[in-house]
Order: structure tokens, then sequence, then C-alpha cells
């Protein structure tokens, strides 16, 4: 066997979302954002499009994304359906958290590939990034709130007006025990036909 499958199994099932209210402010360093990152550009992709874009913000810049968010969630949001708490998480996340990673998809101009392949490729590069940041011991979230993923995001974010944001990518390090966790038997979940 080239890899170890044991090592690669311990990975996929240590992988957690770990939220940054939960994080120290140990910060990450570069090179190893760079790492995760590179990691999720080699998810599967159809064609080669390789749609996924990554606007990275670290220091002073995680103010300028939180003043954002809040701005952005108070826009959109009605009256009516304001949430106190809600408005605190959009804001103070960024902050609690090192290192936050805009994640966006531009489609093939070409439109070879359907959007929805173009969405799944974005998704197994984010496990990839998962993956990477548990091996470094690296708490992360993926967070897909409307005020993340909306036209006020897409444009902050700097993609074009086709391009789509898919929500903020959040690291740090856990100030917390790493969580544990299970599934469902398989035989919950697997049908088998052998004719």
């Amino acid at each position: 066997m080239k890899f170890s499958l044991s090592e690669i199994t311990d990975l996929i099932h240590h992988r957690r979302t770990i939220f940054p209210k939960d994080y120290t402010d140990r910060l990450v360093h570069r090179e190893m954002v760079e790492r995760v990152i590179g990691n999720g550009t080699w998810a599967p992709n159809h064609g080669m499009t390789q749609p996924w874009r990554f606007t990275v913000f670290m220091g002073d810049a995680r103010q300028r994304l939180s003043t954002f968010l809040g701005e952005e969630y108070m826009r959109i949001t009605p009256t009516e359906k304001f949430l106190q708490k809600k408005f605190e998480n959009v804001t103070q996340r960024p902050l609690q958290s090192t290192v936050v990673i805009g994640l966006g998809m531009e489609r093939d101009p070409n439109g070879k590939i359907s959007e929805r392949e173009e969405l799944m490729a974005c998704a197994c590069a984010v496990q990839n990034m998962y993956l990477t940041a548990t091996a470094y011991g690296l708490g992360a979230f993926w967070a897909t709130g409307a005020a993340l993923t909306g036209d006020g995001m897409r444009s902050f974010l700097g993609l074009s007006g086709s391009g789509q944001s898919l929500g903020l990518f959040y690291m740090g390090y856990p100030a917390i025990e790493w969580p544990k966790s299970h599934r469902k038997p398989l035989e919950n979940m697997v049908q088998w036909h052998t004719m």
C-alpha cells in the first residue's frame, strides 16, 4: 500500500467543526494557511476548471471583514427578523479566528461544466482544507449564512458578477479538548446489490 490507510482513516475520523469562540489567540502561520488552501486545490473537478477562489483575511483585515459582515447582516435582515445573538456571532467570529478564508466559485466561462458540478468540486476542496487543518491540529468551521453567501459578500470578495460566495472558512488553534463524535452504523445507510 502506498499510504497508511489507518492514518488516513484516523485523520478522516478526527475531522471536526470547531467554532471560533473555542479558538485561542495563537497565530496560524501563513505557510500553514498556504498548505491548507493548496491542498484544497487538489480536489477533483470535471474538465480541470478549478472553480475555487480564496480570499484570506489575517491580522487587521479581520476587523474590516467583521465590520462588513455586521453591515451586511443588518442590510439584508428585516427589522422583525433581526437577532442580536446572530449579529454578535457574525461580527465576532472573524475576530475570534486568526485566519478567515473567503470561499468563492468562478465557473468555467465556456459553461462546459454544470453549476452543480462546480459547486460539488468546491465542497470537495473545502473537505481537503478541513482534513489539512485537522492534520495541523487546527480547528476549522465552514459558515454559510445569508450574509456570507449573498451578492454583497460576492462583491466584497472581488468575485465576478457570475461568481458565487460559498461562505467563510474560519481557522484557529482550539482552546478546548478535541471533540469526539460518532456515525451511524453502515448498515443503516448502505444497500448492497450483487445481482
